[in-house]
């Protein structure tokens, strides 16, 4: 469901110098110079002779990513329990119906609309790809209806239509590059800007499905103004939990000033859950509930 048009340091290696002493029937003396530069170089840990020993596990290195794949299947598991009441989400391509919000058809993996111009930006790119193909006829007709919340030269066959690409691997690929380039990416890129952990690039990304990249007062942009208003993210120096507080706050608001969207679960029973556990690496196991279902992810 979408709001508006267009809602997307593994540890540096250190150099380690590696100095032995060289064995030979007489004991060599080990010129002063590189030990120095050595340990400039930082400490290392040696053994006998001064040979180095393997390095000890990095305990800095950062925990993954939302774009980890392994937490990416995690946030389109917890989209999809939100926006389809189902964990499967590879089965919502080729989901398609009026949810009665203003934005016309909403359908697919991230509910692209008819009404928003990312359906449209959508088929233009499959038929591009598949120039003959169930949907491409309809392409006048949505470029007429974006904008708005009409069927006008949709209706009848439209969603029939919909059904049968999405059984075409070429348009679910097509939706799976849609999604990442107009949510996914730039939902983490913000929220790795913002200095924020997988928890927060996943609010962010579901905050950006729903609500959309515009400049209007209920959008992603306008929802994050609102919460700097609040509190500092990790990369202005602050706390990152008060800052993921004060977005969802702020995003809660935005929520309840649309009739649609009123429910506002997938932050108070799933998000903010997970927030209040600490759990800011999105870890498994996860569990939450929408609309009063219970969900759960173990790995």
């Amino acid at each position: 469901m979408i709001l508006t048009t267009y809602r997307a340091n593994g540890p540096v290696s250190s150099k380690r110098r590696l100095l032995g002493l060289l064995l030979a029937p007489v004991v060599a003396v080990v010129p002063l110079a590189p030990v120095q530069a050595a340990h400039a170089a930082g400490p290392s840990r040696t053994g006998v002779f001064g040979a180095a020993l393997d390095a000890a596990p990095d305990q800095d290195r950062p925990a993954p990513g939302l774009d980890d794949p392994a937490k990416k299947e995690i946030a389109m598991k917890l989209v999809s329990s939100a926006e389809n009441s189902s964990l499967d989400w590879r089965a919502q391509y080729k989901y398609i119906e009026d949810i009665d919000d203003e934005r016309g058809y909403t359908a697919g993996i991230v509910g692209f609309c008819s009404g928003t111009g990312d359906m449209l930006d959508l088929v233009r790119l499959y038929t591009r790809r598949k120039p003959h193909n169930p949907l491409a006829k309809y392409l006048p007709a949505l470029r007429r209806v974006n904008g708005t919340d009409s069927h006008k030269g949709l209706d009848p066959g439209f969603t029939r239509a919909w059904a049968r690409a999405a059984k075409d691997k070429a348009f679910r690929k097509a939706q799976n590059h849609e999604r990442d380039r107009l949510y996914f990416r730039p939902a983490v890129r913000q929220a790795k800007k913002d200095g924020l952990r997988a928890l927060g690039q996943f609010v962010y990304y579901d905050a950006l499905v729903m609500h959309g990249g515009g400049d209007d007062p209920l959008s992603f942009g306008a929802i994050r103004r609102n919460a700097l208003k609040k509190a500092k993210p990790p990369s202005r120096g602050g706390d990152e939990v008060a800052y993921l507080n004060a977005f969802l706050d702020a995003r809660k608001v935005a929520m309840k000033a649309e009739s649609a969207h009123e429910d506002t679960s997938r932050i108070d029973t799933a998000q903010r859950v997970f927030l209040r556990k600490g759990n800011l690496d999105l870890n498994t196991p996860l569990s939450w509930k929408v609309y009063g279902d219970s969900y759960r992810i173990t790995k």
